[in-house]
């Protein structure tokens, strides 16, 4: 039996480098799909065939027909969003439909990777930024494409990933990335107010078990990946410890997120394994 075909849009960021790592691991043949706006060829890991490219592009650069796609590959900041509206549209919708029909033409499966903002604030944070509402249209159009084309898919929600490889810079960093890096080099670290804001934050490699898990045995939506701990953004800068600024608010800052792992948990038995407050000890000791 020949090894299976796996395609990673984003393949060379923070989690698709993670997850790449992983599917070597089990076996799969590997073709990463990346553009490098936030991905890095410092995140290349052994084993996988990297390309170049746009996912608009997917069909041009990927003439083997994989067993699943696990699309990552969009653009993924909320409050920059607002500046960027034309590069989140051309990543997350203008890619997006080119993966879907790429599937639809192939026959594999896709793995979506939707966003927790969803569910935020009670369920209005889906339009709160430009960013969004593009990953909530996109989960709605990934259905669509199941019911009009008979595609196969799943789709999983991930809550605040943190980790090794992840960006510190303030343009396309994350929160934990970016307070890591503040942290080792003494810098105040920067809370947005009110600065009760919640968040759960969970382990990359936590992430990869669930998106392993749901990619070979999941069908359909509503795979929530995230740790039920959840900790103010407040709470993480005094984790932290060091000098603690406020700045003003800014639009599309949610202030609850919402954690439902139930599917994951019940028909997978996925659990997160790795907490923040031992990661965030690890850096300081």
């Amino acid at each position: 039996m020949s090894e299976k075909l796996a395609v990673v849009t984003g393949g060379a960021g923070f989690i698709g480098s993670h997850l790449c790592e992983r599917l070597v691991k089990d076996g799969y043949r590997v073709i990463s799909l990346d553009n490098y706006f936030t991905g890095s060829k410092d995140n290349h890991v052994d084993g996988v065939d990297y390309r170049e490219g746009h996912t608009k592009d997917i069909a041009k650069h990927i003439s083997e027909s994989p067993d699943i796609i696990f699309h990552l590959g969009e653009y993924a900041r909320v409050e920059q969003s607002f500046d960027d509206i034309k590069m989140v549209l051309d990543s997350n919708v203008i890619g997006t439909i080119a993966v879907l029909e790429f599937v639809r033409d192939c026959g594999a499966k896709l793995l979506y990777a939707g966003s927790s903002t969803k569910f935020a604030d009670g369920g209005i944070g889906k339009d709160q930024s430009p960013y969004a509402w593009t990953k909530a249209s996109n989960t709605n159009l990934v259905q669509r494409y199941a019911d009009w084309y008979g595609i196969s898919y799943a789709i999983t929600y991930f809550y605040n990933v943190y980790g090794e490889r992840e960006r510190g810079d303030i343009e396309t960093g994350t929160l934990i990335g970016i307070f890591k890096r503040k942290y080792q080099q003494g810098e105040k670290l920067s809370v947005r107010l009110p600065g009760t804001q919640k968040r759960n934050f969970t382990h990359v490699d936590d992430i990869v078990d669930g998106l392993v898990l749901v990619g070979e045995r999941g069908e359909g939506d509503e795979y929530g990946l995230g740790n039920p701990e959840s900790f103010s953004i407040l709470e993480v800068a005094e984790l932290f410890g060091g000098e603690i600024e406020m700045l003003e608010e800014r639009p599309g800052n949610r202030m609850s997120s919402e954690v439902d792992i139930k599917r994951a948990t019940l028909e997978l038995g996925w659990s997160p394994k790795k907490s923040l407050r031992d990661y965030i000890q690890n850096i300081k000791s």
